[in-house]
């Protein structure tokens, strides 16, 4: 199918819903003008008929609407199945006689039995029938009386004995040969599809893409303006540890902003993978690509304001390298973010999670506490190492200060100080390696964090559904020890 009439197919099905006025209306998000109710319904429909699935299941499709409301959309329902040829299960309760008329065949359940299944028009006279021929089937009988009345003369009748032979041929032919496997598109299609949609929510979010983006702008202009033109004096060492630090730090914790778009990517996830719409490599690539713009945007333009303002070093080769580190820091928190959203759905919780552990992450970067200062045990080995801020402020550091040289105020010590000494002696960085060194172990870590956030889902995965399976145990064991004994005999 061309992409025309893809496009095509679209418009047919959200006219044939209703839902042209409500066409340009973004549902969530800060500027959501709303929708009603309904309009919801039908647009989650739309989602899955798009999808041509051959079997469509639908729970309660009509709850919390009016009569009206509810006879519009299962009559769109009816109308799209039918010309997309999809056979649509609806559960339902209480429908009105219209909406009762759209249907084909129908299943009556009571407690669990089934009263009737067979052809929608003629249930009146099955259970007329088998009411009326019955005396206990009066109004004075009991609602149990009847049903069980109903239950041993459905499973008695003809139409029970054609669905049990309709059945038994179904397993013995198997579910491969009745149905055809829907084909899907290819991985590069479905990561390229996803990447576009990625992208398009996260341009269109308010909170994510532009306010974001303004407050960095608001936050280099503010580092700018207070360490502008910061000189090459002894007393400008540290202050530019000090911003260097800033930037690593601070600057990078801002992209825990984008946390509840991640958490709504999850559900959005969740769903479509239930589906079977792609896979969790599909999901990752497309994610972690189509942050891409968004993040080199923020690295190059505010760190262009606060690189420029404090007065670092001026050749493009080093800017660069401070807008890549950036990047990928940036990169690196957004990635920690998207395996707590995957591990901690919520909103509160995902932020107060990923904050504590930025802030680890910090005291262990090398600044606060210089390297050879932490604790051995625990803080050193192996936390410092784990803290990617180690390796972005060792690369800031090795990017500013070598091939500096700063005049030395201290007593009794040479007239001026080398970048290299500075490094060496007061920072304590390690020199064994150049900058480019731990650019690629950023970028390592960001490769390892993705990888991670894929294992985390495939994990989740498999173990969500014995998950729920021991909790309905000890829900039902709880419920047994809570309901008290029947009540003893006096006599």
């Amino acid at each position: 199918m061309t992409v025309a009439q893809k496009k095509e197919r679209a418009e047919t099905t959200i006219r044939e819903m209703g839902l042209r006025d409500a066409a340009d209306t973004r549902i969530g998000g800060w500027v959501s003008k709303g929708i009603s109710g309904g309009q919801k319904r039908r647009v989650s429909i739309c989602m899955e008929i798009l999808t041509r699935p051959k079997l469509l299941f639908l729970d309660e499709p009509t709850s919390g609407l009016d009569s009206a409301a509810s006879y519009h959309v299962m009559s769109r329902i009816a109308s799209l199945a039918q010309r997309e040829g999809i056979t649509v299960l609806t559960a339902i309760h209480q429908p009105s006689s219209e909406v009762f008329d759209l249907f084909h065949s129908l299943c009556l359940l009571s407690s669990g039995n089934t009263v009737y299944f067979g052809p929608a028009n003629m249930t009146n006279e099955e259970i007329e029938d088998d009411h009326g021929d019955n005396e206990e089937g009066k109004t004075t009988a009991s609602a149990a009386k009847a049903t069980e009345i109903l239950v041993k003369s459905y499973s008695s009748s003809t139409t029970c004995k054609e669905v049990t032979q309709r059945i038994a041929f179904i397993n013995e032919k198997g579910s491969g040969e009745l149905i055809k496997r829907r084909s899907q598109a290819s991985f590069l299609t479905q990561s390229l599809v996803l990447i576009r949609r990625s992208f398009a929510n996260m341009y269109r979010d308010l909170g994510y893409y532009w306010l974001r983006f303004a407050i960095y702008i608001a936050l280099c202009l503010c580092v700018g303006t207070i360490y502008y033109d910061i000189g090459h004096d002894y007393g400008s060492i540290q202050a530019r540890g000090s911003m260097l630090m800033f930037v690593a730090a601070f600057l990078t914790f801002m992209a825990i902003g984008g946390f509840p778009s991640f958490v709504e990517d999850m559900k959005i996830f969740g769903r479509e993978r239930l589906n079977g719409h792609y896979g969790v490599v599909t999901f990752v690539i497309g994610n972690t690509v189509s942050s891409i713009p968004d993040l080199a945007l923020i690295s190059i333009v505010p760190g262009a304001i606060a690189y420029y303002l404090v007065g670092l070093q001026k050749s493009f080769q080093h800017f660069a390298y401070f807008a890549l580190v950036l990047f990928v820091c940036m990169m690196l928190v957004e990635s920690l973010m998207m395996m707590v959203a995957s591990i901690v759905p919520d909103f509160l919780m995902g932020i107060i999670t990923g904050a504590g552990i930025q802030g680890v992450m910090m005291l262990n970067g090398g600044f606060f506490r210089l390297p050879r200062d932490l604790p051995k045990p625990i803080w050193r080995y192996p936390m410092y190492y784990i803290a990617f801020h180690k390796y972005a402020n060792q690369g800031f550091y090795k990017n500013e200060f070598l091939g500096l040289t700063f005049p030395n105020t201290q007593a009794g010590g040479p007239p001026t100080i080398s970048g290299e000494e500075i490094l060496r002696d007061i920072w304590q960085v390690e020199m064994g390696y150049s900058k480019w060194v731990d650019l690629a172990i950023l970028f390592g870590m960001v490769i390892i964090y993705r990888i991670l956030f894929l294992v985390i889902i495939k994990f989740a995965e498999k173990m969500k559904p014995k998950v729920k399976v021991f909790f309905s145990r000890l829900n039902r064991r709880a419920t047994r020890v809570i309901d008290p004994p029947p009540a003893a005999s006096l006599l």
